[in-house]
């Protein structure tokens, strides 16, 4: 497994990220077995960032994850994102990142991954009802403590990235990051290298949209405006496009989506949602996979910026974000 760092001094972490969210909820019914599985053969491949969050099925992927590493916490980086609220019904009822709301979904993810450090620990939203100095310093408090290593964001601009490195090193930012999406490139990333920070790239296939993935039962993506019939039909020759370049180079276009953000900068680590084996070993192939300068000009042609239909999150969840 080749390695990377977040950052230019941060932690040292596998070039691929494993992104769990899919093995518990939001694509559809999910095997648990075939979930824990996929985890420790991403560990046997040498994958050490796995990325969970505590609100991910109410805590159950949490658990997942730590029945997967039981005896073997050693060989992960794990990454946790806290602060969204869920009611019993599964619903979404807003962002708690006050001080004492941040230690104490700390003690919870500690308990329900059985762990006693958490490797990155970081916000899921910027709540602009609390101080970012608030939230942060929370999260100080418990690095100093021993229970986390490192600070990140999620979903953040630029412009709080710096605001945030004044108050505590940001070890790194996640992020949504695809051929689709670049807006990080003109804000983020600058922002990033700025301040020596690294950044996990998740929805590198835009959700399965690349990969020509499309939504199931119980299924989010029945939902997102990319995938709703009108955006799709327009959407479809872009991916169709994508697809035919992948032919071409003999590779998947998992595997070519993968390359293509793997190749934009040495400290972006993509994060796949890989839900079984099978899955986990397409995105492995990315690593031999060579984005050429000829190859970046035919991406850009099939997927010119901005082309695609449709946000990609719905109207309520775009207000929530910090652009």
């Amino acid at each position: 497994m080749k390695m990377r760092r977040l950052g230019a001094k941060g932690p040292e972490v596998s070039a691929i990220g494993l992104g769990c969210m899919g093995m518990s909820e939001i694509y559809g019914a999910a095997d648990e077995g075939e979930a824990i599985a996929t985890i420790q053969a991403a560990l046997d491949a040498g994958i050490t960032l796995i990325d969970t969050g505590d609100f991910y099925a109410m805590g159950s992927n949490e658990m997942l994850v730590g029945r997967a590493l039981k005896g073997r916490r050693d060989q992960a980086f794990i990454q946790v994102k806290f602060g969204a609220q869920r009611d019993p019904s599964g619903a979404w009822i807003g962002y708690d990142v006050r001080p004492g709301a941040v230690k104490t979904a700390l003690a919870y993810t500690l308990k329900r991954l059985g762990t006693d450090h958490i490797d990155l620990y970081q916000p899921a939203r910027r709540d602009p009802a609390v101080p970012l100095e608030d939230t942060l310093g929370a999260v100080a408090d418990m690095i100093r403590a021993g229970y986390v290593r490192h600070l990140g964001l999620s979903e953040v601009s630029g412009r709080t990235l710096l605001e945030a490195e004044k108050i505590h090193h940001v070890a790194a930012l996640q992020h949504e990051y695809s051929v689709i999406e670049r807006e990080v490139e003109a804000d983020q990333l600058p922002a990033l290298r700025r301040i020596g920070a690294g950044m996990t790239a998740y929805g590198v296939l835009s959700r399965g949209l690349l990969s020509s993935s499309r939504a199931r039962p119980g299924d989010m993506r029945a939902h997102m405006p990319r995938f709703q019939p009108d955006n799709l039909a327009r959407n479809q020759p872009l991916v169709d496009a994508f697809a035919a370049i992948a032919v071409d180079k003999g590779c998947t276009p998992v595997q070519l989506a993968t390359a293509w953000v793997l190749s934009r900068d040495l400290h972006v680590i993509p994060l796949m949602g890989s839900r079984t084996r099978a899955q986990l070993a397409d995105v492995i192939g990315a690593l031999e996979v060579e984005i050429t300068p000829e190859d970046q000009a035919r991406i850009d042609a099939a997927i010119p910026e901005g082309s695609i239909a449709g946000t990609r999150y719905a109207e309520a969840q775009m207000r929530q974000l910090d652009l």
